[in-house]
């Protein structure tokens, strides 16, 4: 369903917001059909994060949020509807709709989210960069039965959310409050766990405002960031290849045709020379 298309609709793009979560970052993408195979129009990853302040905890549900609204606010700019499409500028956990109140000239950037083969169950990462998305300003259907804070009720049918939860999650709380009990409770293991928090100068009080100064930077310039060029600084001397480092390993230059010609000829010759010296000794 996520990619069948009306006949009427011919050559119209479907766009799917796809969400992967790995060992070591979120992946998002902006994603549409065709018959050649699947395009990608715009990406995003929580590696990015380090450009806008997260250089920790690259996989958690706030990572997840930040990803989203950073592939949500780059896809609109490169599309010119940044301006129009502001979203929420700040994030309280509440449900949001860009296409309940919207009045500008052309109409959202809409697309559907793609989860793959993960399980939806309340308070799962996906969901994370879908609030994201949506708080960026892309138009998403969705319901806030998934996000966390929201608790099923047999007496009443429709849930109840609490959206202080969900903006807790939002801003790492989670990650705080457990960064606080196991610093009071097993100092050794609080270095072992967050020592990388530890290495950035990350305690629980900065974790929230971290947070906050990234969402803002994300807003402020969503495009993507050049990568540095490794200056790698490889040395060939003969047929040995010398690093940066001082390492040094063998790396035989290829030949050309006239030069393996010339080689199969030598080695004919001194066969010969010693079939011949072989025969004068006899």
């Amino acid at each position: 369903m996520l990619v069948k298309q009306d006949k009427n609709k011919y050559n119209t793009p479907k766009y799917r917001l796809v969400v992967r979560v790995t060992n070591s970052k979120v992946i998002c993408q902006i994603i549409y059909a065709t018959i050649q195979g699947d395009r990608v129009v715009t990406a995003a990853d929580s590696t990015e994060l380090a450009h806008y302040g997260i250089k920790v905890g690259l996989k958690n549900y706030a990572a997840a949020y930040a990803t989203g609204l950073l592939v949500a606010r780059r896809v609109l700019k490169s599309l010119g509807l940044d301006e129009a499409c502001v979203g929420q500028k700040l994030a309280t956990g509440e449900e949001y709709h860009i296409s309940d109140d919207f009045q500008g000239e052309r109409r959202p950037f809409r697309c559907v989210l793609d989860i793959g083969l993960q399980r939806t169950t309340v308070g799962a990462r996906i969901f994370g960069a879908l609030k994201g998305a949506a708080d960026g300003g892309l138009d998403i259907p969705y319901s806030s039965k998934r996000f966390p804070g929201f608790k099923a009720s047999k007496d009443d049918k429709e849930g109840k959310y609490d959206a202080n939860v969900h903006r807790d999650r939002i801003f790492g709380k989670h990650v705080a409050t457990y960064m606080t009990h196991l610093k009071q409770s097993d100092s050794e293991e609080y270095n072992a766990h967050f020592k990388e928090y530890i290495k950035a100068g990350i305690t629980a009080e900065k974790v929230e405002e971290m947070y906050k100064k990234a969402h803002a930077a994300i807003r402020a310039k969503p495009e993507a960031q050049p990568k540095a060029q490794k200056n790698v600084g490889n040395k060939r001397v003969g047929h040995t290849i010398k690093t940066a480092a001082g390492n040094s390993y063998i790396r035989h230059k290829a030949l050309n045709v006239k030069q393996r010609k010339a080689r199969v000829m030598e080695r004919i010759r001194n066969a010969q020379n010693r079939l011949a010296a072989a025969a004068d000794e006899e």
